[in-house]
């Protein structure tokens, strides 16, 4: 099942910037500034819309508001992009207010961001069709962040139908946030060395020499969709059964150079990031997710680096072994500590786009995305 792919984002096309969820206060306006500007450094025509510059009651404005002007936007032809500033908490309450069988008329435009903007984007994908990008948000695309996975988001966006756009593993990823209103042009941190590990692999001493698999991609962050899941939002269960026959849809774990199948797959890989949800939270997501079909006839899965802090208690369930909980038995690959979600950089990941992912111990992980 192919996506439909906006057109490829050039210089002198308009670049739409609204806040569907949470907006940017006034202390943090010389960083929106600034990524504005880079963007019209690049070539591209900026609008700015009215739900933006503001938070209140953890949102840039009511509700309402910020559908109608999401929507109006979204209706727009001579809009090519929607890129908001960040995610948020609110996002789920547009879902309701967005004019799907219109917006089924729609031009198809480039949707970028991660945290609660995937709430929407899932929604989108699944139920117009289209491809939608999650990735670095715009408050992350400053001048001279120049590592090749940010870098790579906004060449993404340009890459025609049918490119293979490849990505690999980062070296080291960010722990730790520098406020933008007390340095409004700083860069990631990036000091932590990054180590993806394969949570289902079998107990042996040998490394694995190789994990693969591939199928479309679709996700977001988890803290949001868990509660889209099992509605006509959050559909993921369809989005499965209508990609299966895909070709070229395989999995395979290599241990200690003898091949074993870990699943066909059904040509979905789904990704995942937790943001802050407790070891136990996390837990209790997962199996809605597993109710909800989410996690059946996968090729693969991939989960992000955490952002919520694990517990120290001595008594208290701790992350890894939360993760081991409800996905730990899956008959497919399951990579975790991917670069993906609120620990930064992370890749851009095309929802509905074919993806083969390869992960060794010795050698890393790489993603390759087919915009077909």
């Amino acid at each position: 099942m192919s996506p439909t792919y906006p057109t490829p984002l050039r210089p002198g096309d308009l670049i739409a910037v609204t806040a569907p969820s949470s907006g940017v206060p006034p202390a943090l306006h010389a960083r929106l500034d600034l990524v504005i500007g880079h963007l019209r450094a690049q070539g591209f025509r900026v609008e700015e819309g009215h739900c933006l510059r503001d938070e209140q009651r953890d949102a840039s404005a009511p509700a309402d508001a910020r559908a109608a002007e999401l929507t109006a936007l979204l209706l727009r032809d001579d809009v090519a992009a929607i890129i908001p500033p960040w995610g948020g908490e609110l996002a789920i309450e547009l879902l309701d207010r967005l004019p799907w069988e219109a917006l089924k008329q729609a031009r198809p435009k480039w949707l970028l961001g991660y945290s609660d903007t995937s709430t929407w984007l899932l929604a989108v994908t699944l139920r117009l069709g289209w491809a939608t990008a999650h990735g670095p948000c715009l408050m992350d695309l400053a001048p001279g962040q120049d590592d090749a996975l940010t870098r790579a988001a906004m060449a993404l966006l340009a890459a025609p139908r049918g490119a293979r756009i490849e990505q690999r593993q980062s070296s080291h990823w960010q722990s730790k946030w520098t406020d933008f209103a007390l340095v409004p042009g700083t860069t990631y941190q990036l000091t932590e060395p990054t180590a993806w590990r394969c949570l289902n692999r079998k107990a042996s001493s040998a490394p694995i020499d190789d994990v693969q698999f591939s199928g479309r991609l679709i996700g977001g962050c988890l803290d949001t969709l868990v509660h889209t899941a099992g509605t006509v939002h959050g559909d993921v269960r369809g989005f499965i059964e209508r990609c299966r026959g895909d070709g070229g849809v395989e999995s395979r774990c290599e241990r200690a150079g003898e091949e074993s199948c870990a699943s066909h797959g059904e040509g979905v890989v789904l990704y995942l990031e937790n943001a802050e949800l407790s070891s136990t939270a996390l837990v209790r997501a997962m199996h809605r997710l597993r109710w909800s079909g989410w996690l059946q006839g996968l090729a693969g899965v991939l989960v992000g680096r955490s952002a919520a802090p694990d517990s120290t208690e001595a008594t208290a369930l701790r992350y890894q072994d939360a993760l081991q909980s409800p996905l730990g038995d899956l008959p497919c690959p399951v990579l975790v500590d991917v670069d993906i979600g609120h620990r930064p950089p992370q890749f851009t990941l095309v929802n509905g786009a074919l993806a083969t992912v390869r992960w060794n111990e010795r050698g890393g992980g790489q993603l390759v995305q087919h915009l077909s």
